[in-house]
Parts: structure tokens; sequence; C-alpha cells
């Protein structure tokens, strides 16, 4: 095989590979496709439900009209109400904190900052690719050129692997740090643009809680999956170059898929590691401090409000938290599961035992929250929703240019099936030698022309994974043919891959109503038996009046001498 990079990378074998290339078959099969669609379907249903459920608990709670009635301001935004308007609706002054544009300054303040937060992002990102192909081009240059067979393979497999997972054990620790550094500034920032009403806050807070660890922790799965050794990196002859000297790398030799699925891993599992030892060490505070506090005031006996008064109070952003871990990995469970098949299950099970600390902590260690009303869950539902529409994109991109399964395929109707091939014992031998492209050593430039080791004898040529014209013909080093073929084959996938999901997705969400015919039939009986109540009671406050005014009358008419009878 070619060299991965100039000069200090050397040729290698590629029975290096296998290893990787069996590990990868577990995931990347037809069965990963069918799965990637029923979670497709999956989700749709389970945001389908839970409108259903959402709408029961409405009526149960009663709040179904709730946020149609006048919701009164926060305190922090009554308190700084010094410029004086005229309301359009009513025609009357009122205060608000500032004038329009002073709003539409704040508004451009809290955007520019929240944009810069997912630049340095971005820039995390960079800086770990640099640091993926800086490792990698160490590891290379250090290899020796005199060894060769097993022990070659041996030294280089322990590099590659090395490289995937400490680049991923940097990215997770990045991603965490700066997600805490976040949630101050995000509330900073909430606090500034000074939103009128407790539901705005929130729905505002929301979102940009949301936005930044969205970016911050699916940008590099997302760079893996979709960027990495896909945009253009050229062939041994002519690669392509960042920062003037570090080439574009290209997938490991397992193939982006594996890695994807090794980022994926360490982040989501990092992540629920994490989030157990943050609950954890924020459940045993609470527990020391009770205790204390048990052990100073066990002489008295006090009733059980004043009991629960003296625990830990839960933040105001308690139950917020938990809301943004669940659509995080909401998240990680759609948007990449064609890669990482069993991110449901480690959901499931870190989920089981959140269920219990969760429950233990809310009920004997921390103060009984005060109930507030609330109609839905607010922006969470839109946001969900749009993970799941995105989640069918990026499925459908991760089958169709990630993995190698639409290669395979076009492979196997190209050279294996008749009419074009021929049927044997075999379909797809073969594959592995179309995919290689073919180089000649000669030409290399003098520039970035590597050092053959010494069990490299004689070659003139090396191989690479790509689908290009071999040298010696008069389009050497083009794309071939068949590259397009495969490309066509994506794109065709991609398309009506979508299409079929969303088409599916559609009839369900048409199907199943966001309200149950039960919960519409209790509705309208309520509406039918208040307006009843109001019609028999008008009729009470009609009868009683005409009855008093029958009394005068009578009363009237006794007093001048007529007689009812009369």
């Amino acid at each position: 095989m070619c060299p991965q990079c100039d000069k200090e990378c050397t040729y290698w074998y590629l029975n290096i590979t296998c290893s990787s290339s069996k590990t990868l078959c577990i995931f990347d099969s037809f069965g990963t496709l069918i799965f990637a669609v029923f979670m497709g379907i999956w989700v749709t249903l389970f945001l389908e439900f839970w409108k259903r459920r959402q709408a029961e608990l409405e009526y149960e709670w009663d709040t179904v009209e709730f946020l149609e009635q006048e919701e009164q301001p926060r305190p922090e935004y009554e308190a700084k109400c010094t410029h004086v308007v005229v309301n359009p609706i009513n025609q009357q002054e009122e205060h608000v904190p500032y004038t329009t544009c002073g709003k539409c300054l704040r508004m451009a303040f809290c955007t520019s900052a929240v944009f810069f937060w997912i630049m340095l992002i971005v820039a995390s990102v960079v800086g770990i690719i640099v640091y993926r192909l800086s490792v990698f081009l160490v590891f290379s240059a250090t290899l020796p050129r005199q060894i060769s067979g097993k022990e070659a393979i041996q030294k280089y497999l322990t590099p590659q692997a090395a490289t995937t997972i400490t680049a991923s054990i940097i990215s997770f620790i990045i991603i965490m740090l700066l997600n805490i550094l976040y949630e101050k500034v995000a509330i900073m920032i909430t606090d500034f643009e000074l939103p009128r009403t407790k539901t705005e806050y929130e729905n505002s807070l929301t979102t940009k809680m949301f936005l930044f660890p969205f970016v911050n922790y699916y940008s590099s799965c997302f760079y893996i999956a979709f960027f990495k050794g896909k945009i253009v990196v050229g062939y041994p002859g002519d690669p392509v170059y960042w920062f003037g000297d570090t080439v574009m790398k290209r997938c490991d030799p397992g193939g982006c898929l594996l890695e994807l699925t090794t980022q994926l891993t360490i982040i989501m599992g990092g992540k629920a590691i994490w989030n157990n030892i943050q609950e954890n060490s924020s459940t045993v505070s609470p527990l020391l401090l009770n205790k204390k506090k048990a052990q100073r005031k066990i002489e008295t006996i006090k009733p059980r409000w004043e009991q629960d008064y003296h625990l830990q109070p839960i933040g105001k952003l308690g139950l917020f938290y938990e809301y943004l871990e669940m659509v995080i990995q909401f998240g990680f469970v759609t948007l990449f599961v064609a890669s990482f098949p069993l991110a449901p299950l480690l959901a499931l099970v870190n989920n089981l035992l959140e269920i219990r600390v969760d429950a233990w902590k809310l009920t004997t260690q921390s103060r009984r929250m005060v109930p507030e009303k609330a109609q839905h869950i607010g922006a969470w539902q839109p946001i969900m929703q749009g993970v799941a529409i995105l989640a069918v994109v990026t499925n459908a991109m991760i089958i169709a240019f990630t993995s190698d399964m639409i290669p395979r395929l076009v492979y196997y109707w190209s050279f294996s099936v008749p009419p074009y091939g021929t049927y044997s014992s075999n379909t797809m031998e073969g594959y592995i030698n179309n995919t290689l492209s073919v180089f000649s050593i000669s030409d290399f430039k003098n520039e970035s022309r590597p050092v053959p080791p010494v069990w490299f004898q004689n070659q003139t040529t090396c191989r690479y994974r790509d689908f290009r014209y071999p040298p010696g013909q008069e389009h050497q080093y083009e794309h071939s043919i068949l590259y397009w073929h495969v490309i066509a084959a994506k794109l065709a996938f991609l398309i009506v891959m979508e299409h079929i999901v969303y088409f599916v997705k559609f009839i369900i969400s048409y199907i199943i109503p966001d309200i149950s015919d039960e919960t519409k039939d209790k509705i309208k009986r309520e509406k039918y038996l208040t307006q009843k109540l109001l019609h028999e009671r008008h009729l009470k406050l009609v009868k009683k009046q005409i009855g008093g005014l029958a009394d005068k009358i009578f009363k009237g008419m006794d007093n001048i001498g007529i007689k009812k009878s009369d």
C-alpha cells in the first residue's frame, strides 16, 4: 500500500487492516440499515405518543388553556422598567425596560456571544484534527524501515489505535470543560437579554443551552462521518495539504465508520459516567449536610414538612439539567445509530440506573420543589422534533458515504450478477482488489518521495483506496467510470431512503392524532357542562329577579287594595 503522508510515512501491508475490518463487519451490514430505518420510524412513534400522553396530562392537571391566560412579568423585568411606551392594543402607557433599539442591541450582543462560543468549538475540533495529523506523522516517522512481516504489522497497529483513542479522549475532555463554562455564560446572556415572562426566559435559555451542547457533542462526530476522507484528498502523487505542509489525512485503515463508532462510544459512555459522578457527588454533599443537621436536632421531634424544609434546595435549574441530559442522549440514540447500534442499549442501562438515583435524591435528600403550572415541555418539544427530522438525513448519509455498503452493492450488481457479471460461489470475490487503485512509484515528486523500507524490495507500484485509472493510460490518475457509478448509487440511495422514511413518518403523524378520542370527549364534555352550568346559573338569576319584581308588584297592589285574584 502507498504511504498515507509524505516522506515520513512509508509503505505498509494491507493485511494490517484485517482485525479492524472484522470488527467493522459487526456494524457495517444490511442489518444496520434495517435498524436505522426502524429507529427513524420509532422516533416518530415516540414523539406522537408523547404528544398524546402530554394532552392527557394537560387535561388532568387543568393546563389546557394555560398559555392563553395572561402570564405575569418576571420581577427582574419589572425592576428595570424605566422607559414609557404606548401599548398599540389598548393605547395606554406602560413601562418597559428598553426601547426597540435597545432590544435589538441586546439581541445582537447575545447572538454574537453564542456565535463566538460555537466558533470556539469549531476551533477545538480543528485542534483535534491537527493533533491526529501530527501524532500520525510522528508515529509514522518513528516506524523502523528495517523490519518486515508480522513485526511491522504489530508496530503499525498500535500507533493507529493509540491515535484514535487518545484523540477521542482529548476531544471528550475539551467537550466537558467547554460545556461547564458555557452553562454559566448562557445564564448570564439570558439574564442580560431580560425576557418578560418566565416562559419566555425558559424558552430562551433552553435554546441557548441546547444549541451549544449540540455543536459541542456532535461536531467531532459530524466531521468524522461526513468530512474526513470524503472531501478532496488527492492521490499519492498529488495530495491535498493543510496549513502549508500537513497532508489531508484519509480515514484510518479500518475505515471512518470504525473511527466514528470509537468516537461515539467514548463520548457517550464518558458523558454517562461523568453525569453519574456529578449526580452522586451532588447527592453525597446534601447527604452529609443533612446528617449533620439531623445529629444536632435529634433531640426534638418535628413534623415532616419542617424536616423537609431543612433539606438542601434543588435549585431553580435542577429540572432543566435533567431535560438537557435526556435530549442530548436522545440525539446520540437517533442521529448516529447507523454507526453505533448499541447506543440505545447504553442509554437504557444508564437511564435505569439514573432513575433510581434521581428518585432517591429527590425524595430523601433534596427539599421538595414548589409546583408550578406549565402547559407542555416548552421548547424541548420542537427541539426533539428537529432532531428526529435530522436523524433520517444523518443515518442515510452515514450508510451512503461513511460505510462500504453502497460500493459493495455496486460491485455485486456490476461484476457478480448477470447480465454484467456471472454467478459464482463467492459473489464478492475480488471486491477488495477492485477498490484499490494503482500508483507508479516513479511518479512521486522528489519533495514527497518516501524512503522505502528494506522489505519493499524492487516494487515499482503501490496501491491506495480510490477508484482511479492506473498509470500509463490516457486518463491516468483521473476518477474512473466506476467512481461515478458509486457516487450516483450513493446519491440515489440517499434520496430514496430519505423519501421513504419521511413518507412513512408523515403517514404515521397523520394517522396518530395528537389528542386521543377519549381525551377529546372529556374536553368536550367539560366544556358542555361548563356552558350548561353557566346557562342554568343565568336562568336562576333571571328567575330570582323576576320573582323579586313580582313580589314588589303584588305588595304594591295590596297597598292600594287590589287583590291577587282580581
